[in-house]
């Protein structure tokens, strides 16, 4: 049986716009915990048969991540946008994702980085599997289509885990699980200037908008900044029994131990 695998994949700012343009292809580029995933996908139906369809959703502007994975290897790019989207939380973006994904049945299988490198939050994978009334394994780090089950393993806390899933089934795949290989020029040129973008609005997909968007969203991002860490070494004097007590001492001052 041919696999239909749908990877989700976000455009992320990696760097402060020069021209007022939050979200651009020169500002931004595609989330590198979600390249595990994607490569993962179409390592699996290069083995099996199959295709990998590439979803992802923001501005236009976000499209270049689509011709991006479909140079990697997914056959189908569809981006979700419109300006009723904006502001979701990641409850509000599961809601999208979900439609999306239903819309695009039959599949076999969903992927996810395990987290984003803007808010880091982890939630939409598991969110999303949530609404899709699926079985979900997070931190994958190697998967194997054992006909009709999958077999996926995950390392945590000390321990390998192994799990049979019946399909359609959806999984986050840890960032250690595959390393990604370099792209031949052909190909980059093939998925950039031949290769089309599907783009669907809240239309397309039958959403109320009232359930996503800022509307749709519980939970509201009110600042997002990095954090500077101020540490500072002091050395302590004595013998090693002397330096042992003053070191406790201070431990005992910070309020650490009673």
């Amino acid at each position: 049986m041919a696999l239909h695998i749908i990877v989700c994949i976000k455009s992320v700012v990696m760097k402060a716009p020069e021209n007022g343009t939050l979200r651009s292809a020169d500002t931004t580029e595609m989330n590198l915990f979600d390249k595990p995933a994607l490569e993962s996908a179409v390592a699996l139906v290069e083995k099996e048969g199959g295709a990998v369809t590439a979803l992802s959703m923001g501005p236009r502007s976000c499209a270049f991540v689509l011709h991006e994975a479909m140079a990697i290897g997914a056959e189908r790019g569809v981006l979700l946008s419109d300006p009723r989207l904006r502001d979701s939380d990641t409850l509000a973006t599961s809601t999208a994702l979900g439609a999306a994904i239903q819309k695009l049945e039959p599949y076999d299988l969903v992927l996810f980085g395990t987290r984003t490198y803007d808010s880091d939050t982890g939630q939409v994978g598991p969110q999303t599997a949530v609404s899709l009334g699926i079985p979900l394994v997070t931190g994958v780090s190697s998967l194997q289509y054992a006909k009709p089950l999958l077999h996926v393993e995950r390392k945590v806390d000390g321990f390998r885990e192994e799990y049979d899933l019946s399909l359609p089934a959806a999984l986050t795949i840890h960032s250690t699980a595959v390393k990604p290989g370099d792209l031949p020029l052909g190909r980059i040129e093939e998925a950039f200037e031949k290769k089309k973008i599907e783009v669907w609005t809240l239309k397309d997909l039958s959403l109320d908008p009232e359930i996503v968007g800022s509307t749709g969203s519980p939970t509201e991002v009110l600042s997002l900044e990095k954090t500077v860490r101020k540490r500072q070494c002091e050395l302590l004097d004595g013998t090693a029994e002397e330096q042992a007590d003053a070191l406790i001492d201070r431990i005992k001052k910070g309020g650490i131990i009673g």
